[in-house]
């Protein structure tokens, strides 16, 4: 096995003589019920940006989603294959979650390729042009009504502004903008620096992103 995989199976070992041991009564009670987890979280499939570990959260706590750049996709149920809708569905409808988040981030990979793409420079692949698009519109307002700003502060707008969009097009599915104007669903935006560690909240009255005090 290489390094990496050793590590992996370091872990594991480490977890089943450690946090598993300790916790075992646990892990055998949550295996033993229907899960029921507090939120549903759509994250970014980055590496870096683990929501269990931001916010400390036990197992069978989060419902989390991850794709690539925590986009939300439209509305669209035909006879495609859709992971994270499908992921929406199960959670709001069958677990009937009461909070869903989507949780960007500083440093995005998959926002950084739609910002070069709005530059004239599109990713390459099969599948992650086609994908990002989703945000597309997001890049574009930046680069016409931001222009004037450096590369940084653009990226971080996107990103943003990103999450804003996955919130709205969230909307679009009959069960979730149902349960939302019944007062039974909250739909939130959040956004993490990696670097920072600071979380910022996002507050629609002033459209804006307002860090978590500690």
């Amino acid at each position: 096995m290489d390094n990496a995989i050793d590590s992996l199976i370091a872990g594991y070992r480490a977890f089943r003589q450690g946090q598993y041991r300790q916790n075992e009564e646990r892990y055998q009670a949550l295996a033993a019920k229907r899960q029921q987890p507090k939120a549903l979280v759509i994250a970014c499939c980055d590496s870096r940006t683990d929501p269990a570990m931001v916010f400390q959260s036990d197992p069978g706590e989060l419902f989390v989603v991850r794709n690539v750049a925590n986009l939300v996709p439209p509305y669209e149920p035909d006879s495609h294959y859709h992971g994270t809708s499908a992921a929406l569905e199960f959670g709001v409808k069958s677990l009937e979650i009461k909070d869903v988040i989507v949780m960007g981030h500083a440093g995005c990979g998959g926002i950084e390729a739609l910002y070069e793409g709005a530059k004239g420079n599109p990713p390459p692949g099969d599948f992650i042009p086609n994908w990002i698009s989703l945000a597309g519109d997001i890049a574009e307002q930046v680069t016409e009504k931001h222009g004037h700003l450096e590369r940084h502060a653009a990226l971080r707008l996107m990103e943003q502004r990103a999450v804003i969009a996955s919130l709205d097009r969230l909307r679009t599915f009959p069960f979730i903008a149902e349960r939302e104007n019944r007062g039974e669903l909250r739909l939130h935006g959040w956004f993490y620096g990696i670097g920072t560690g600071l979380l910022s909240i996002y507050d629609p009255d002033t459209d804006r992103f307002v860090d978590v005090t500690e």
